[in-house]
């Protein structure tokens, strides 16, 4: 029986690579409704990292970042993150919103409406794909958004999570519309009961 992500062979992360695929092909069709306009999406890097460089990756435990936290409940448990850098954020919303000068942060209240509803959207594409190709009845929480350190914001679900294992899945991305991009950073952390389950439904024995 698995214990650990680092017992997973290559077989088995690229059906976790599969699944990220799909869903940041369900990502970008959302973003293209919500945007009124076409989104592509490079081929997203999907991979199993620790949690020191899942850190380094975002430019260290002191960079600045925004994230939307999902929690997801069901047949599967755990969390999805999604993350930009603060720089990032402040970017791609000045693109998406129009300017806003009640807030000195260039983070407005309706900004990061904005983000978190990206975050949900991202999130939910995510946890879409896992649902369908397991046919895990999975449900989501309400998200929640936190504007502080890298280090900061991963220090929850690593707590929470840590206790199974040092490492998630780590998905990196980059969607592009006629005028802009966003870069952007999904973690999933989940314990390996869950893990076991997804890769059952799979077709693996763990």
């Amino acid at each position: 029986m698995i214990t650990s992500y680092s017992e997973l062979n290559e077989e088995h992360i690229d059906a976790l690579r599969e699944m990220g695929n799909i869903g940041a092909g369900n990502a970008a069709t959302s973003l293209g409704v919500l945007l009124n306009e076409d989104v592509i999406i490079d081929i997203p890097r999907v991979r199993i990292e620790d949690y020191t460089s899942v850190m380094n990756l975002l430019g260290g435990p002191e960079e600045k970042c925004v994230a939307v936290l999902i929690r997801f409940f069901g047949d599967a448990e755990g969390v999805i993150l999604f993350i930009l850098t603060l720089e990032d954020a402040k970017r791609i919303m000045d693109i998406f919103v129009a300017d806003d000068d009640s807030d000195p942060s260039g983070l407005s209240d309706m900004k990061i409406s904005m983000i978190k509803e990206l975050g949900n959207i991202l999130g939910s594409s995510y946890v879409g794909s896992m649902s369908k190709l397991t046919d895990m009845r999975i449900d989501l929480s309400i998200p929640h958004i936190a504007i502080d350190m890298t280090g900061a914001i991963l220090a929850a679900p690593i707590i929470e999570y840590g206790a199974h294992d040092s490492k998630v899945l780590f998905i990196e991305e980059r969607f592009s519309t006629k005028d802009s991009n966003m870069n952007s950073h999904v973690i999933l952390f989940t314990g390996m009961q869950t893990l076991r389950e997804i890769m059952d439904r799979l077709g693996f024995e763990l």
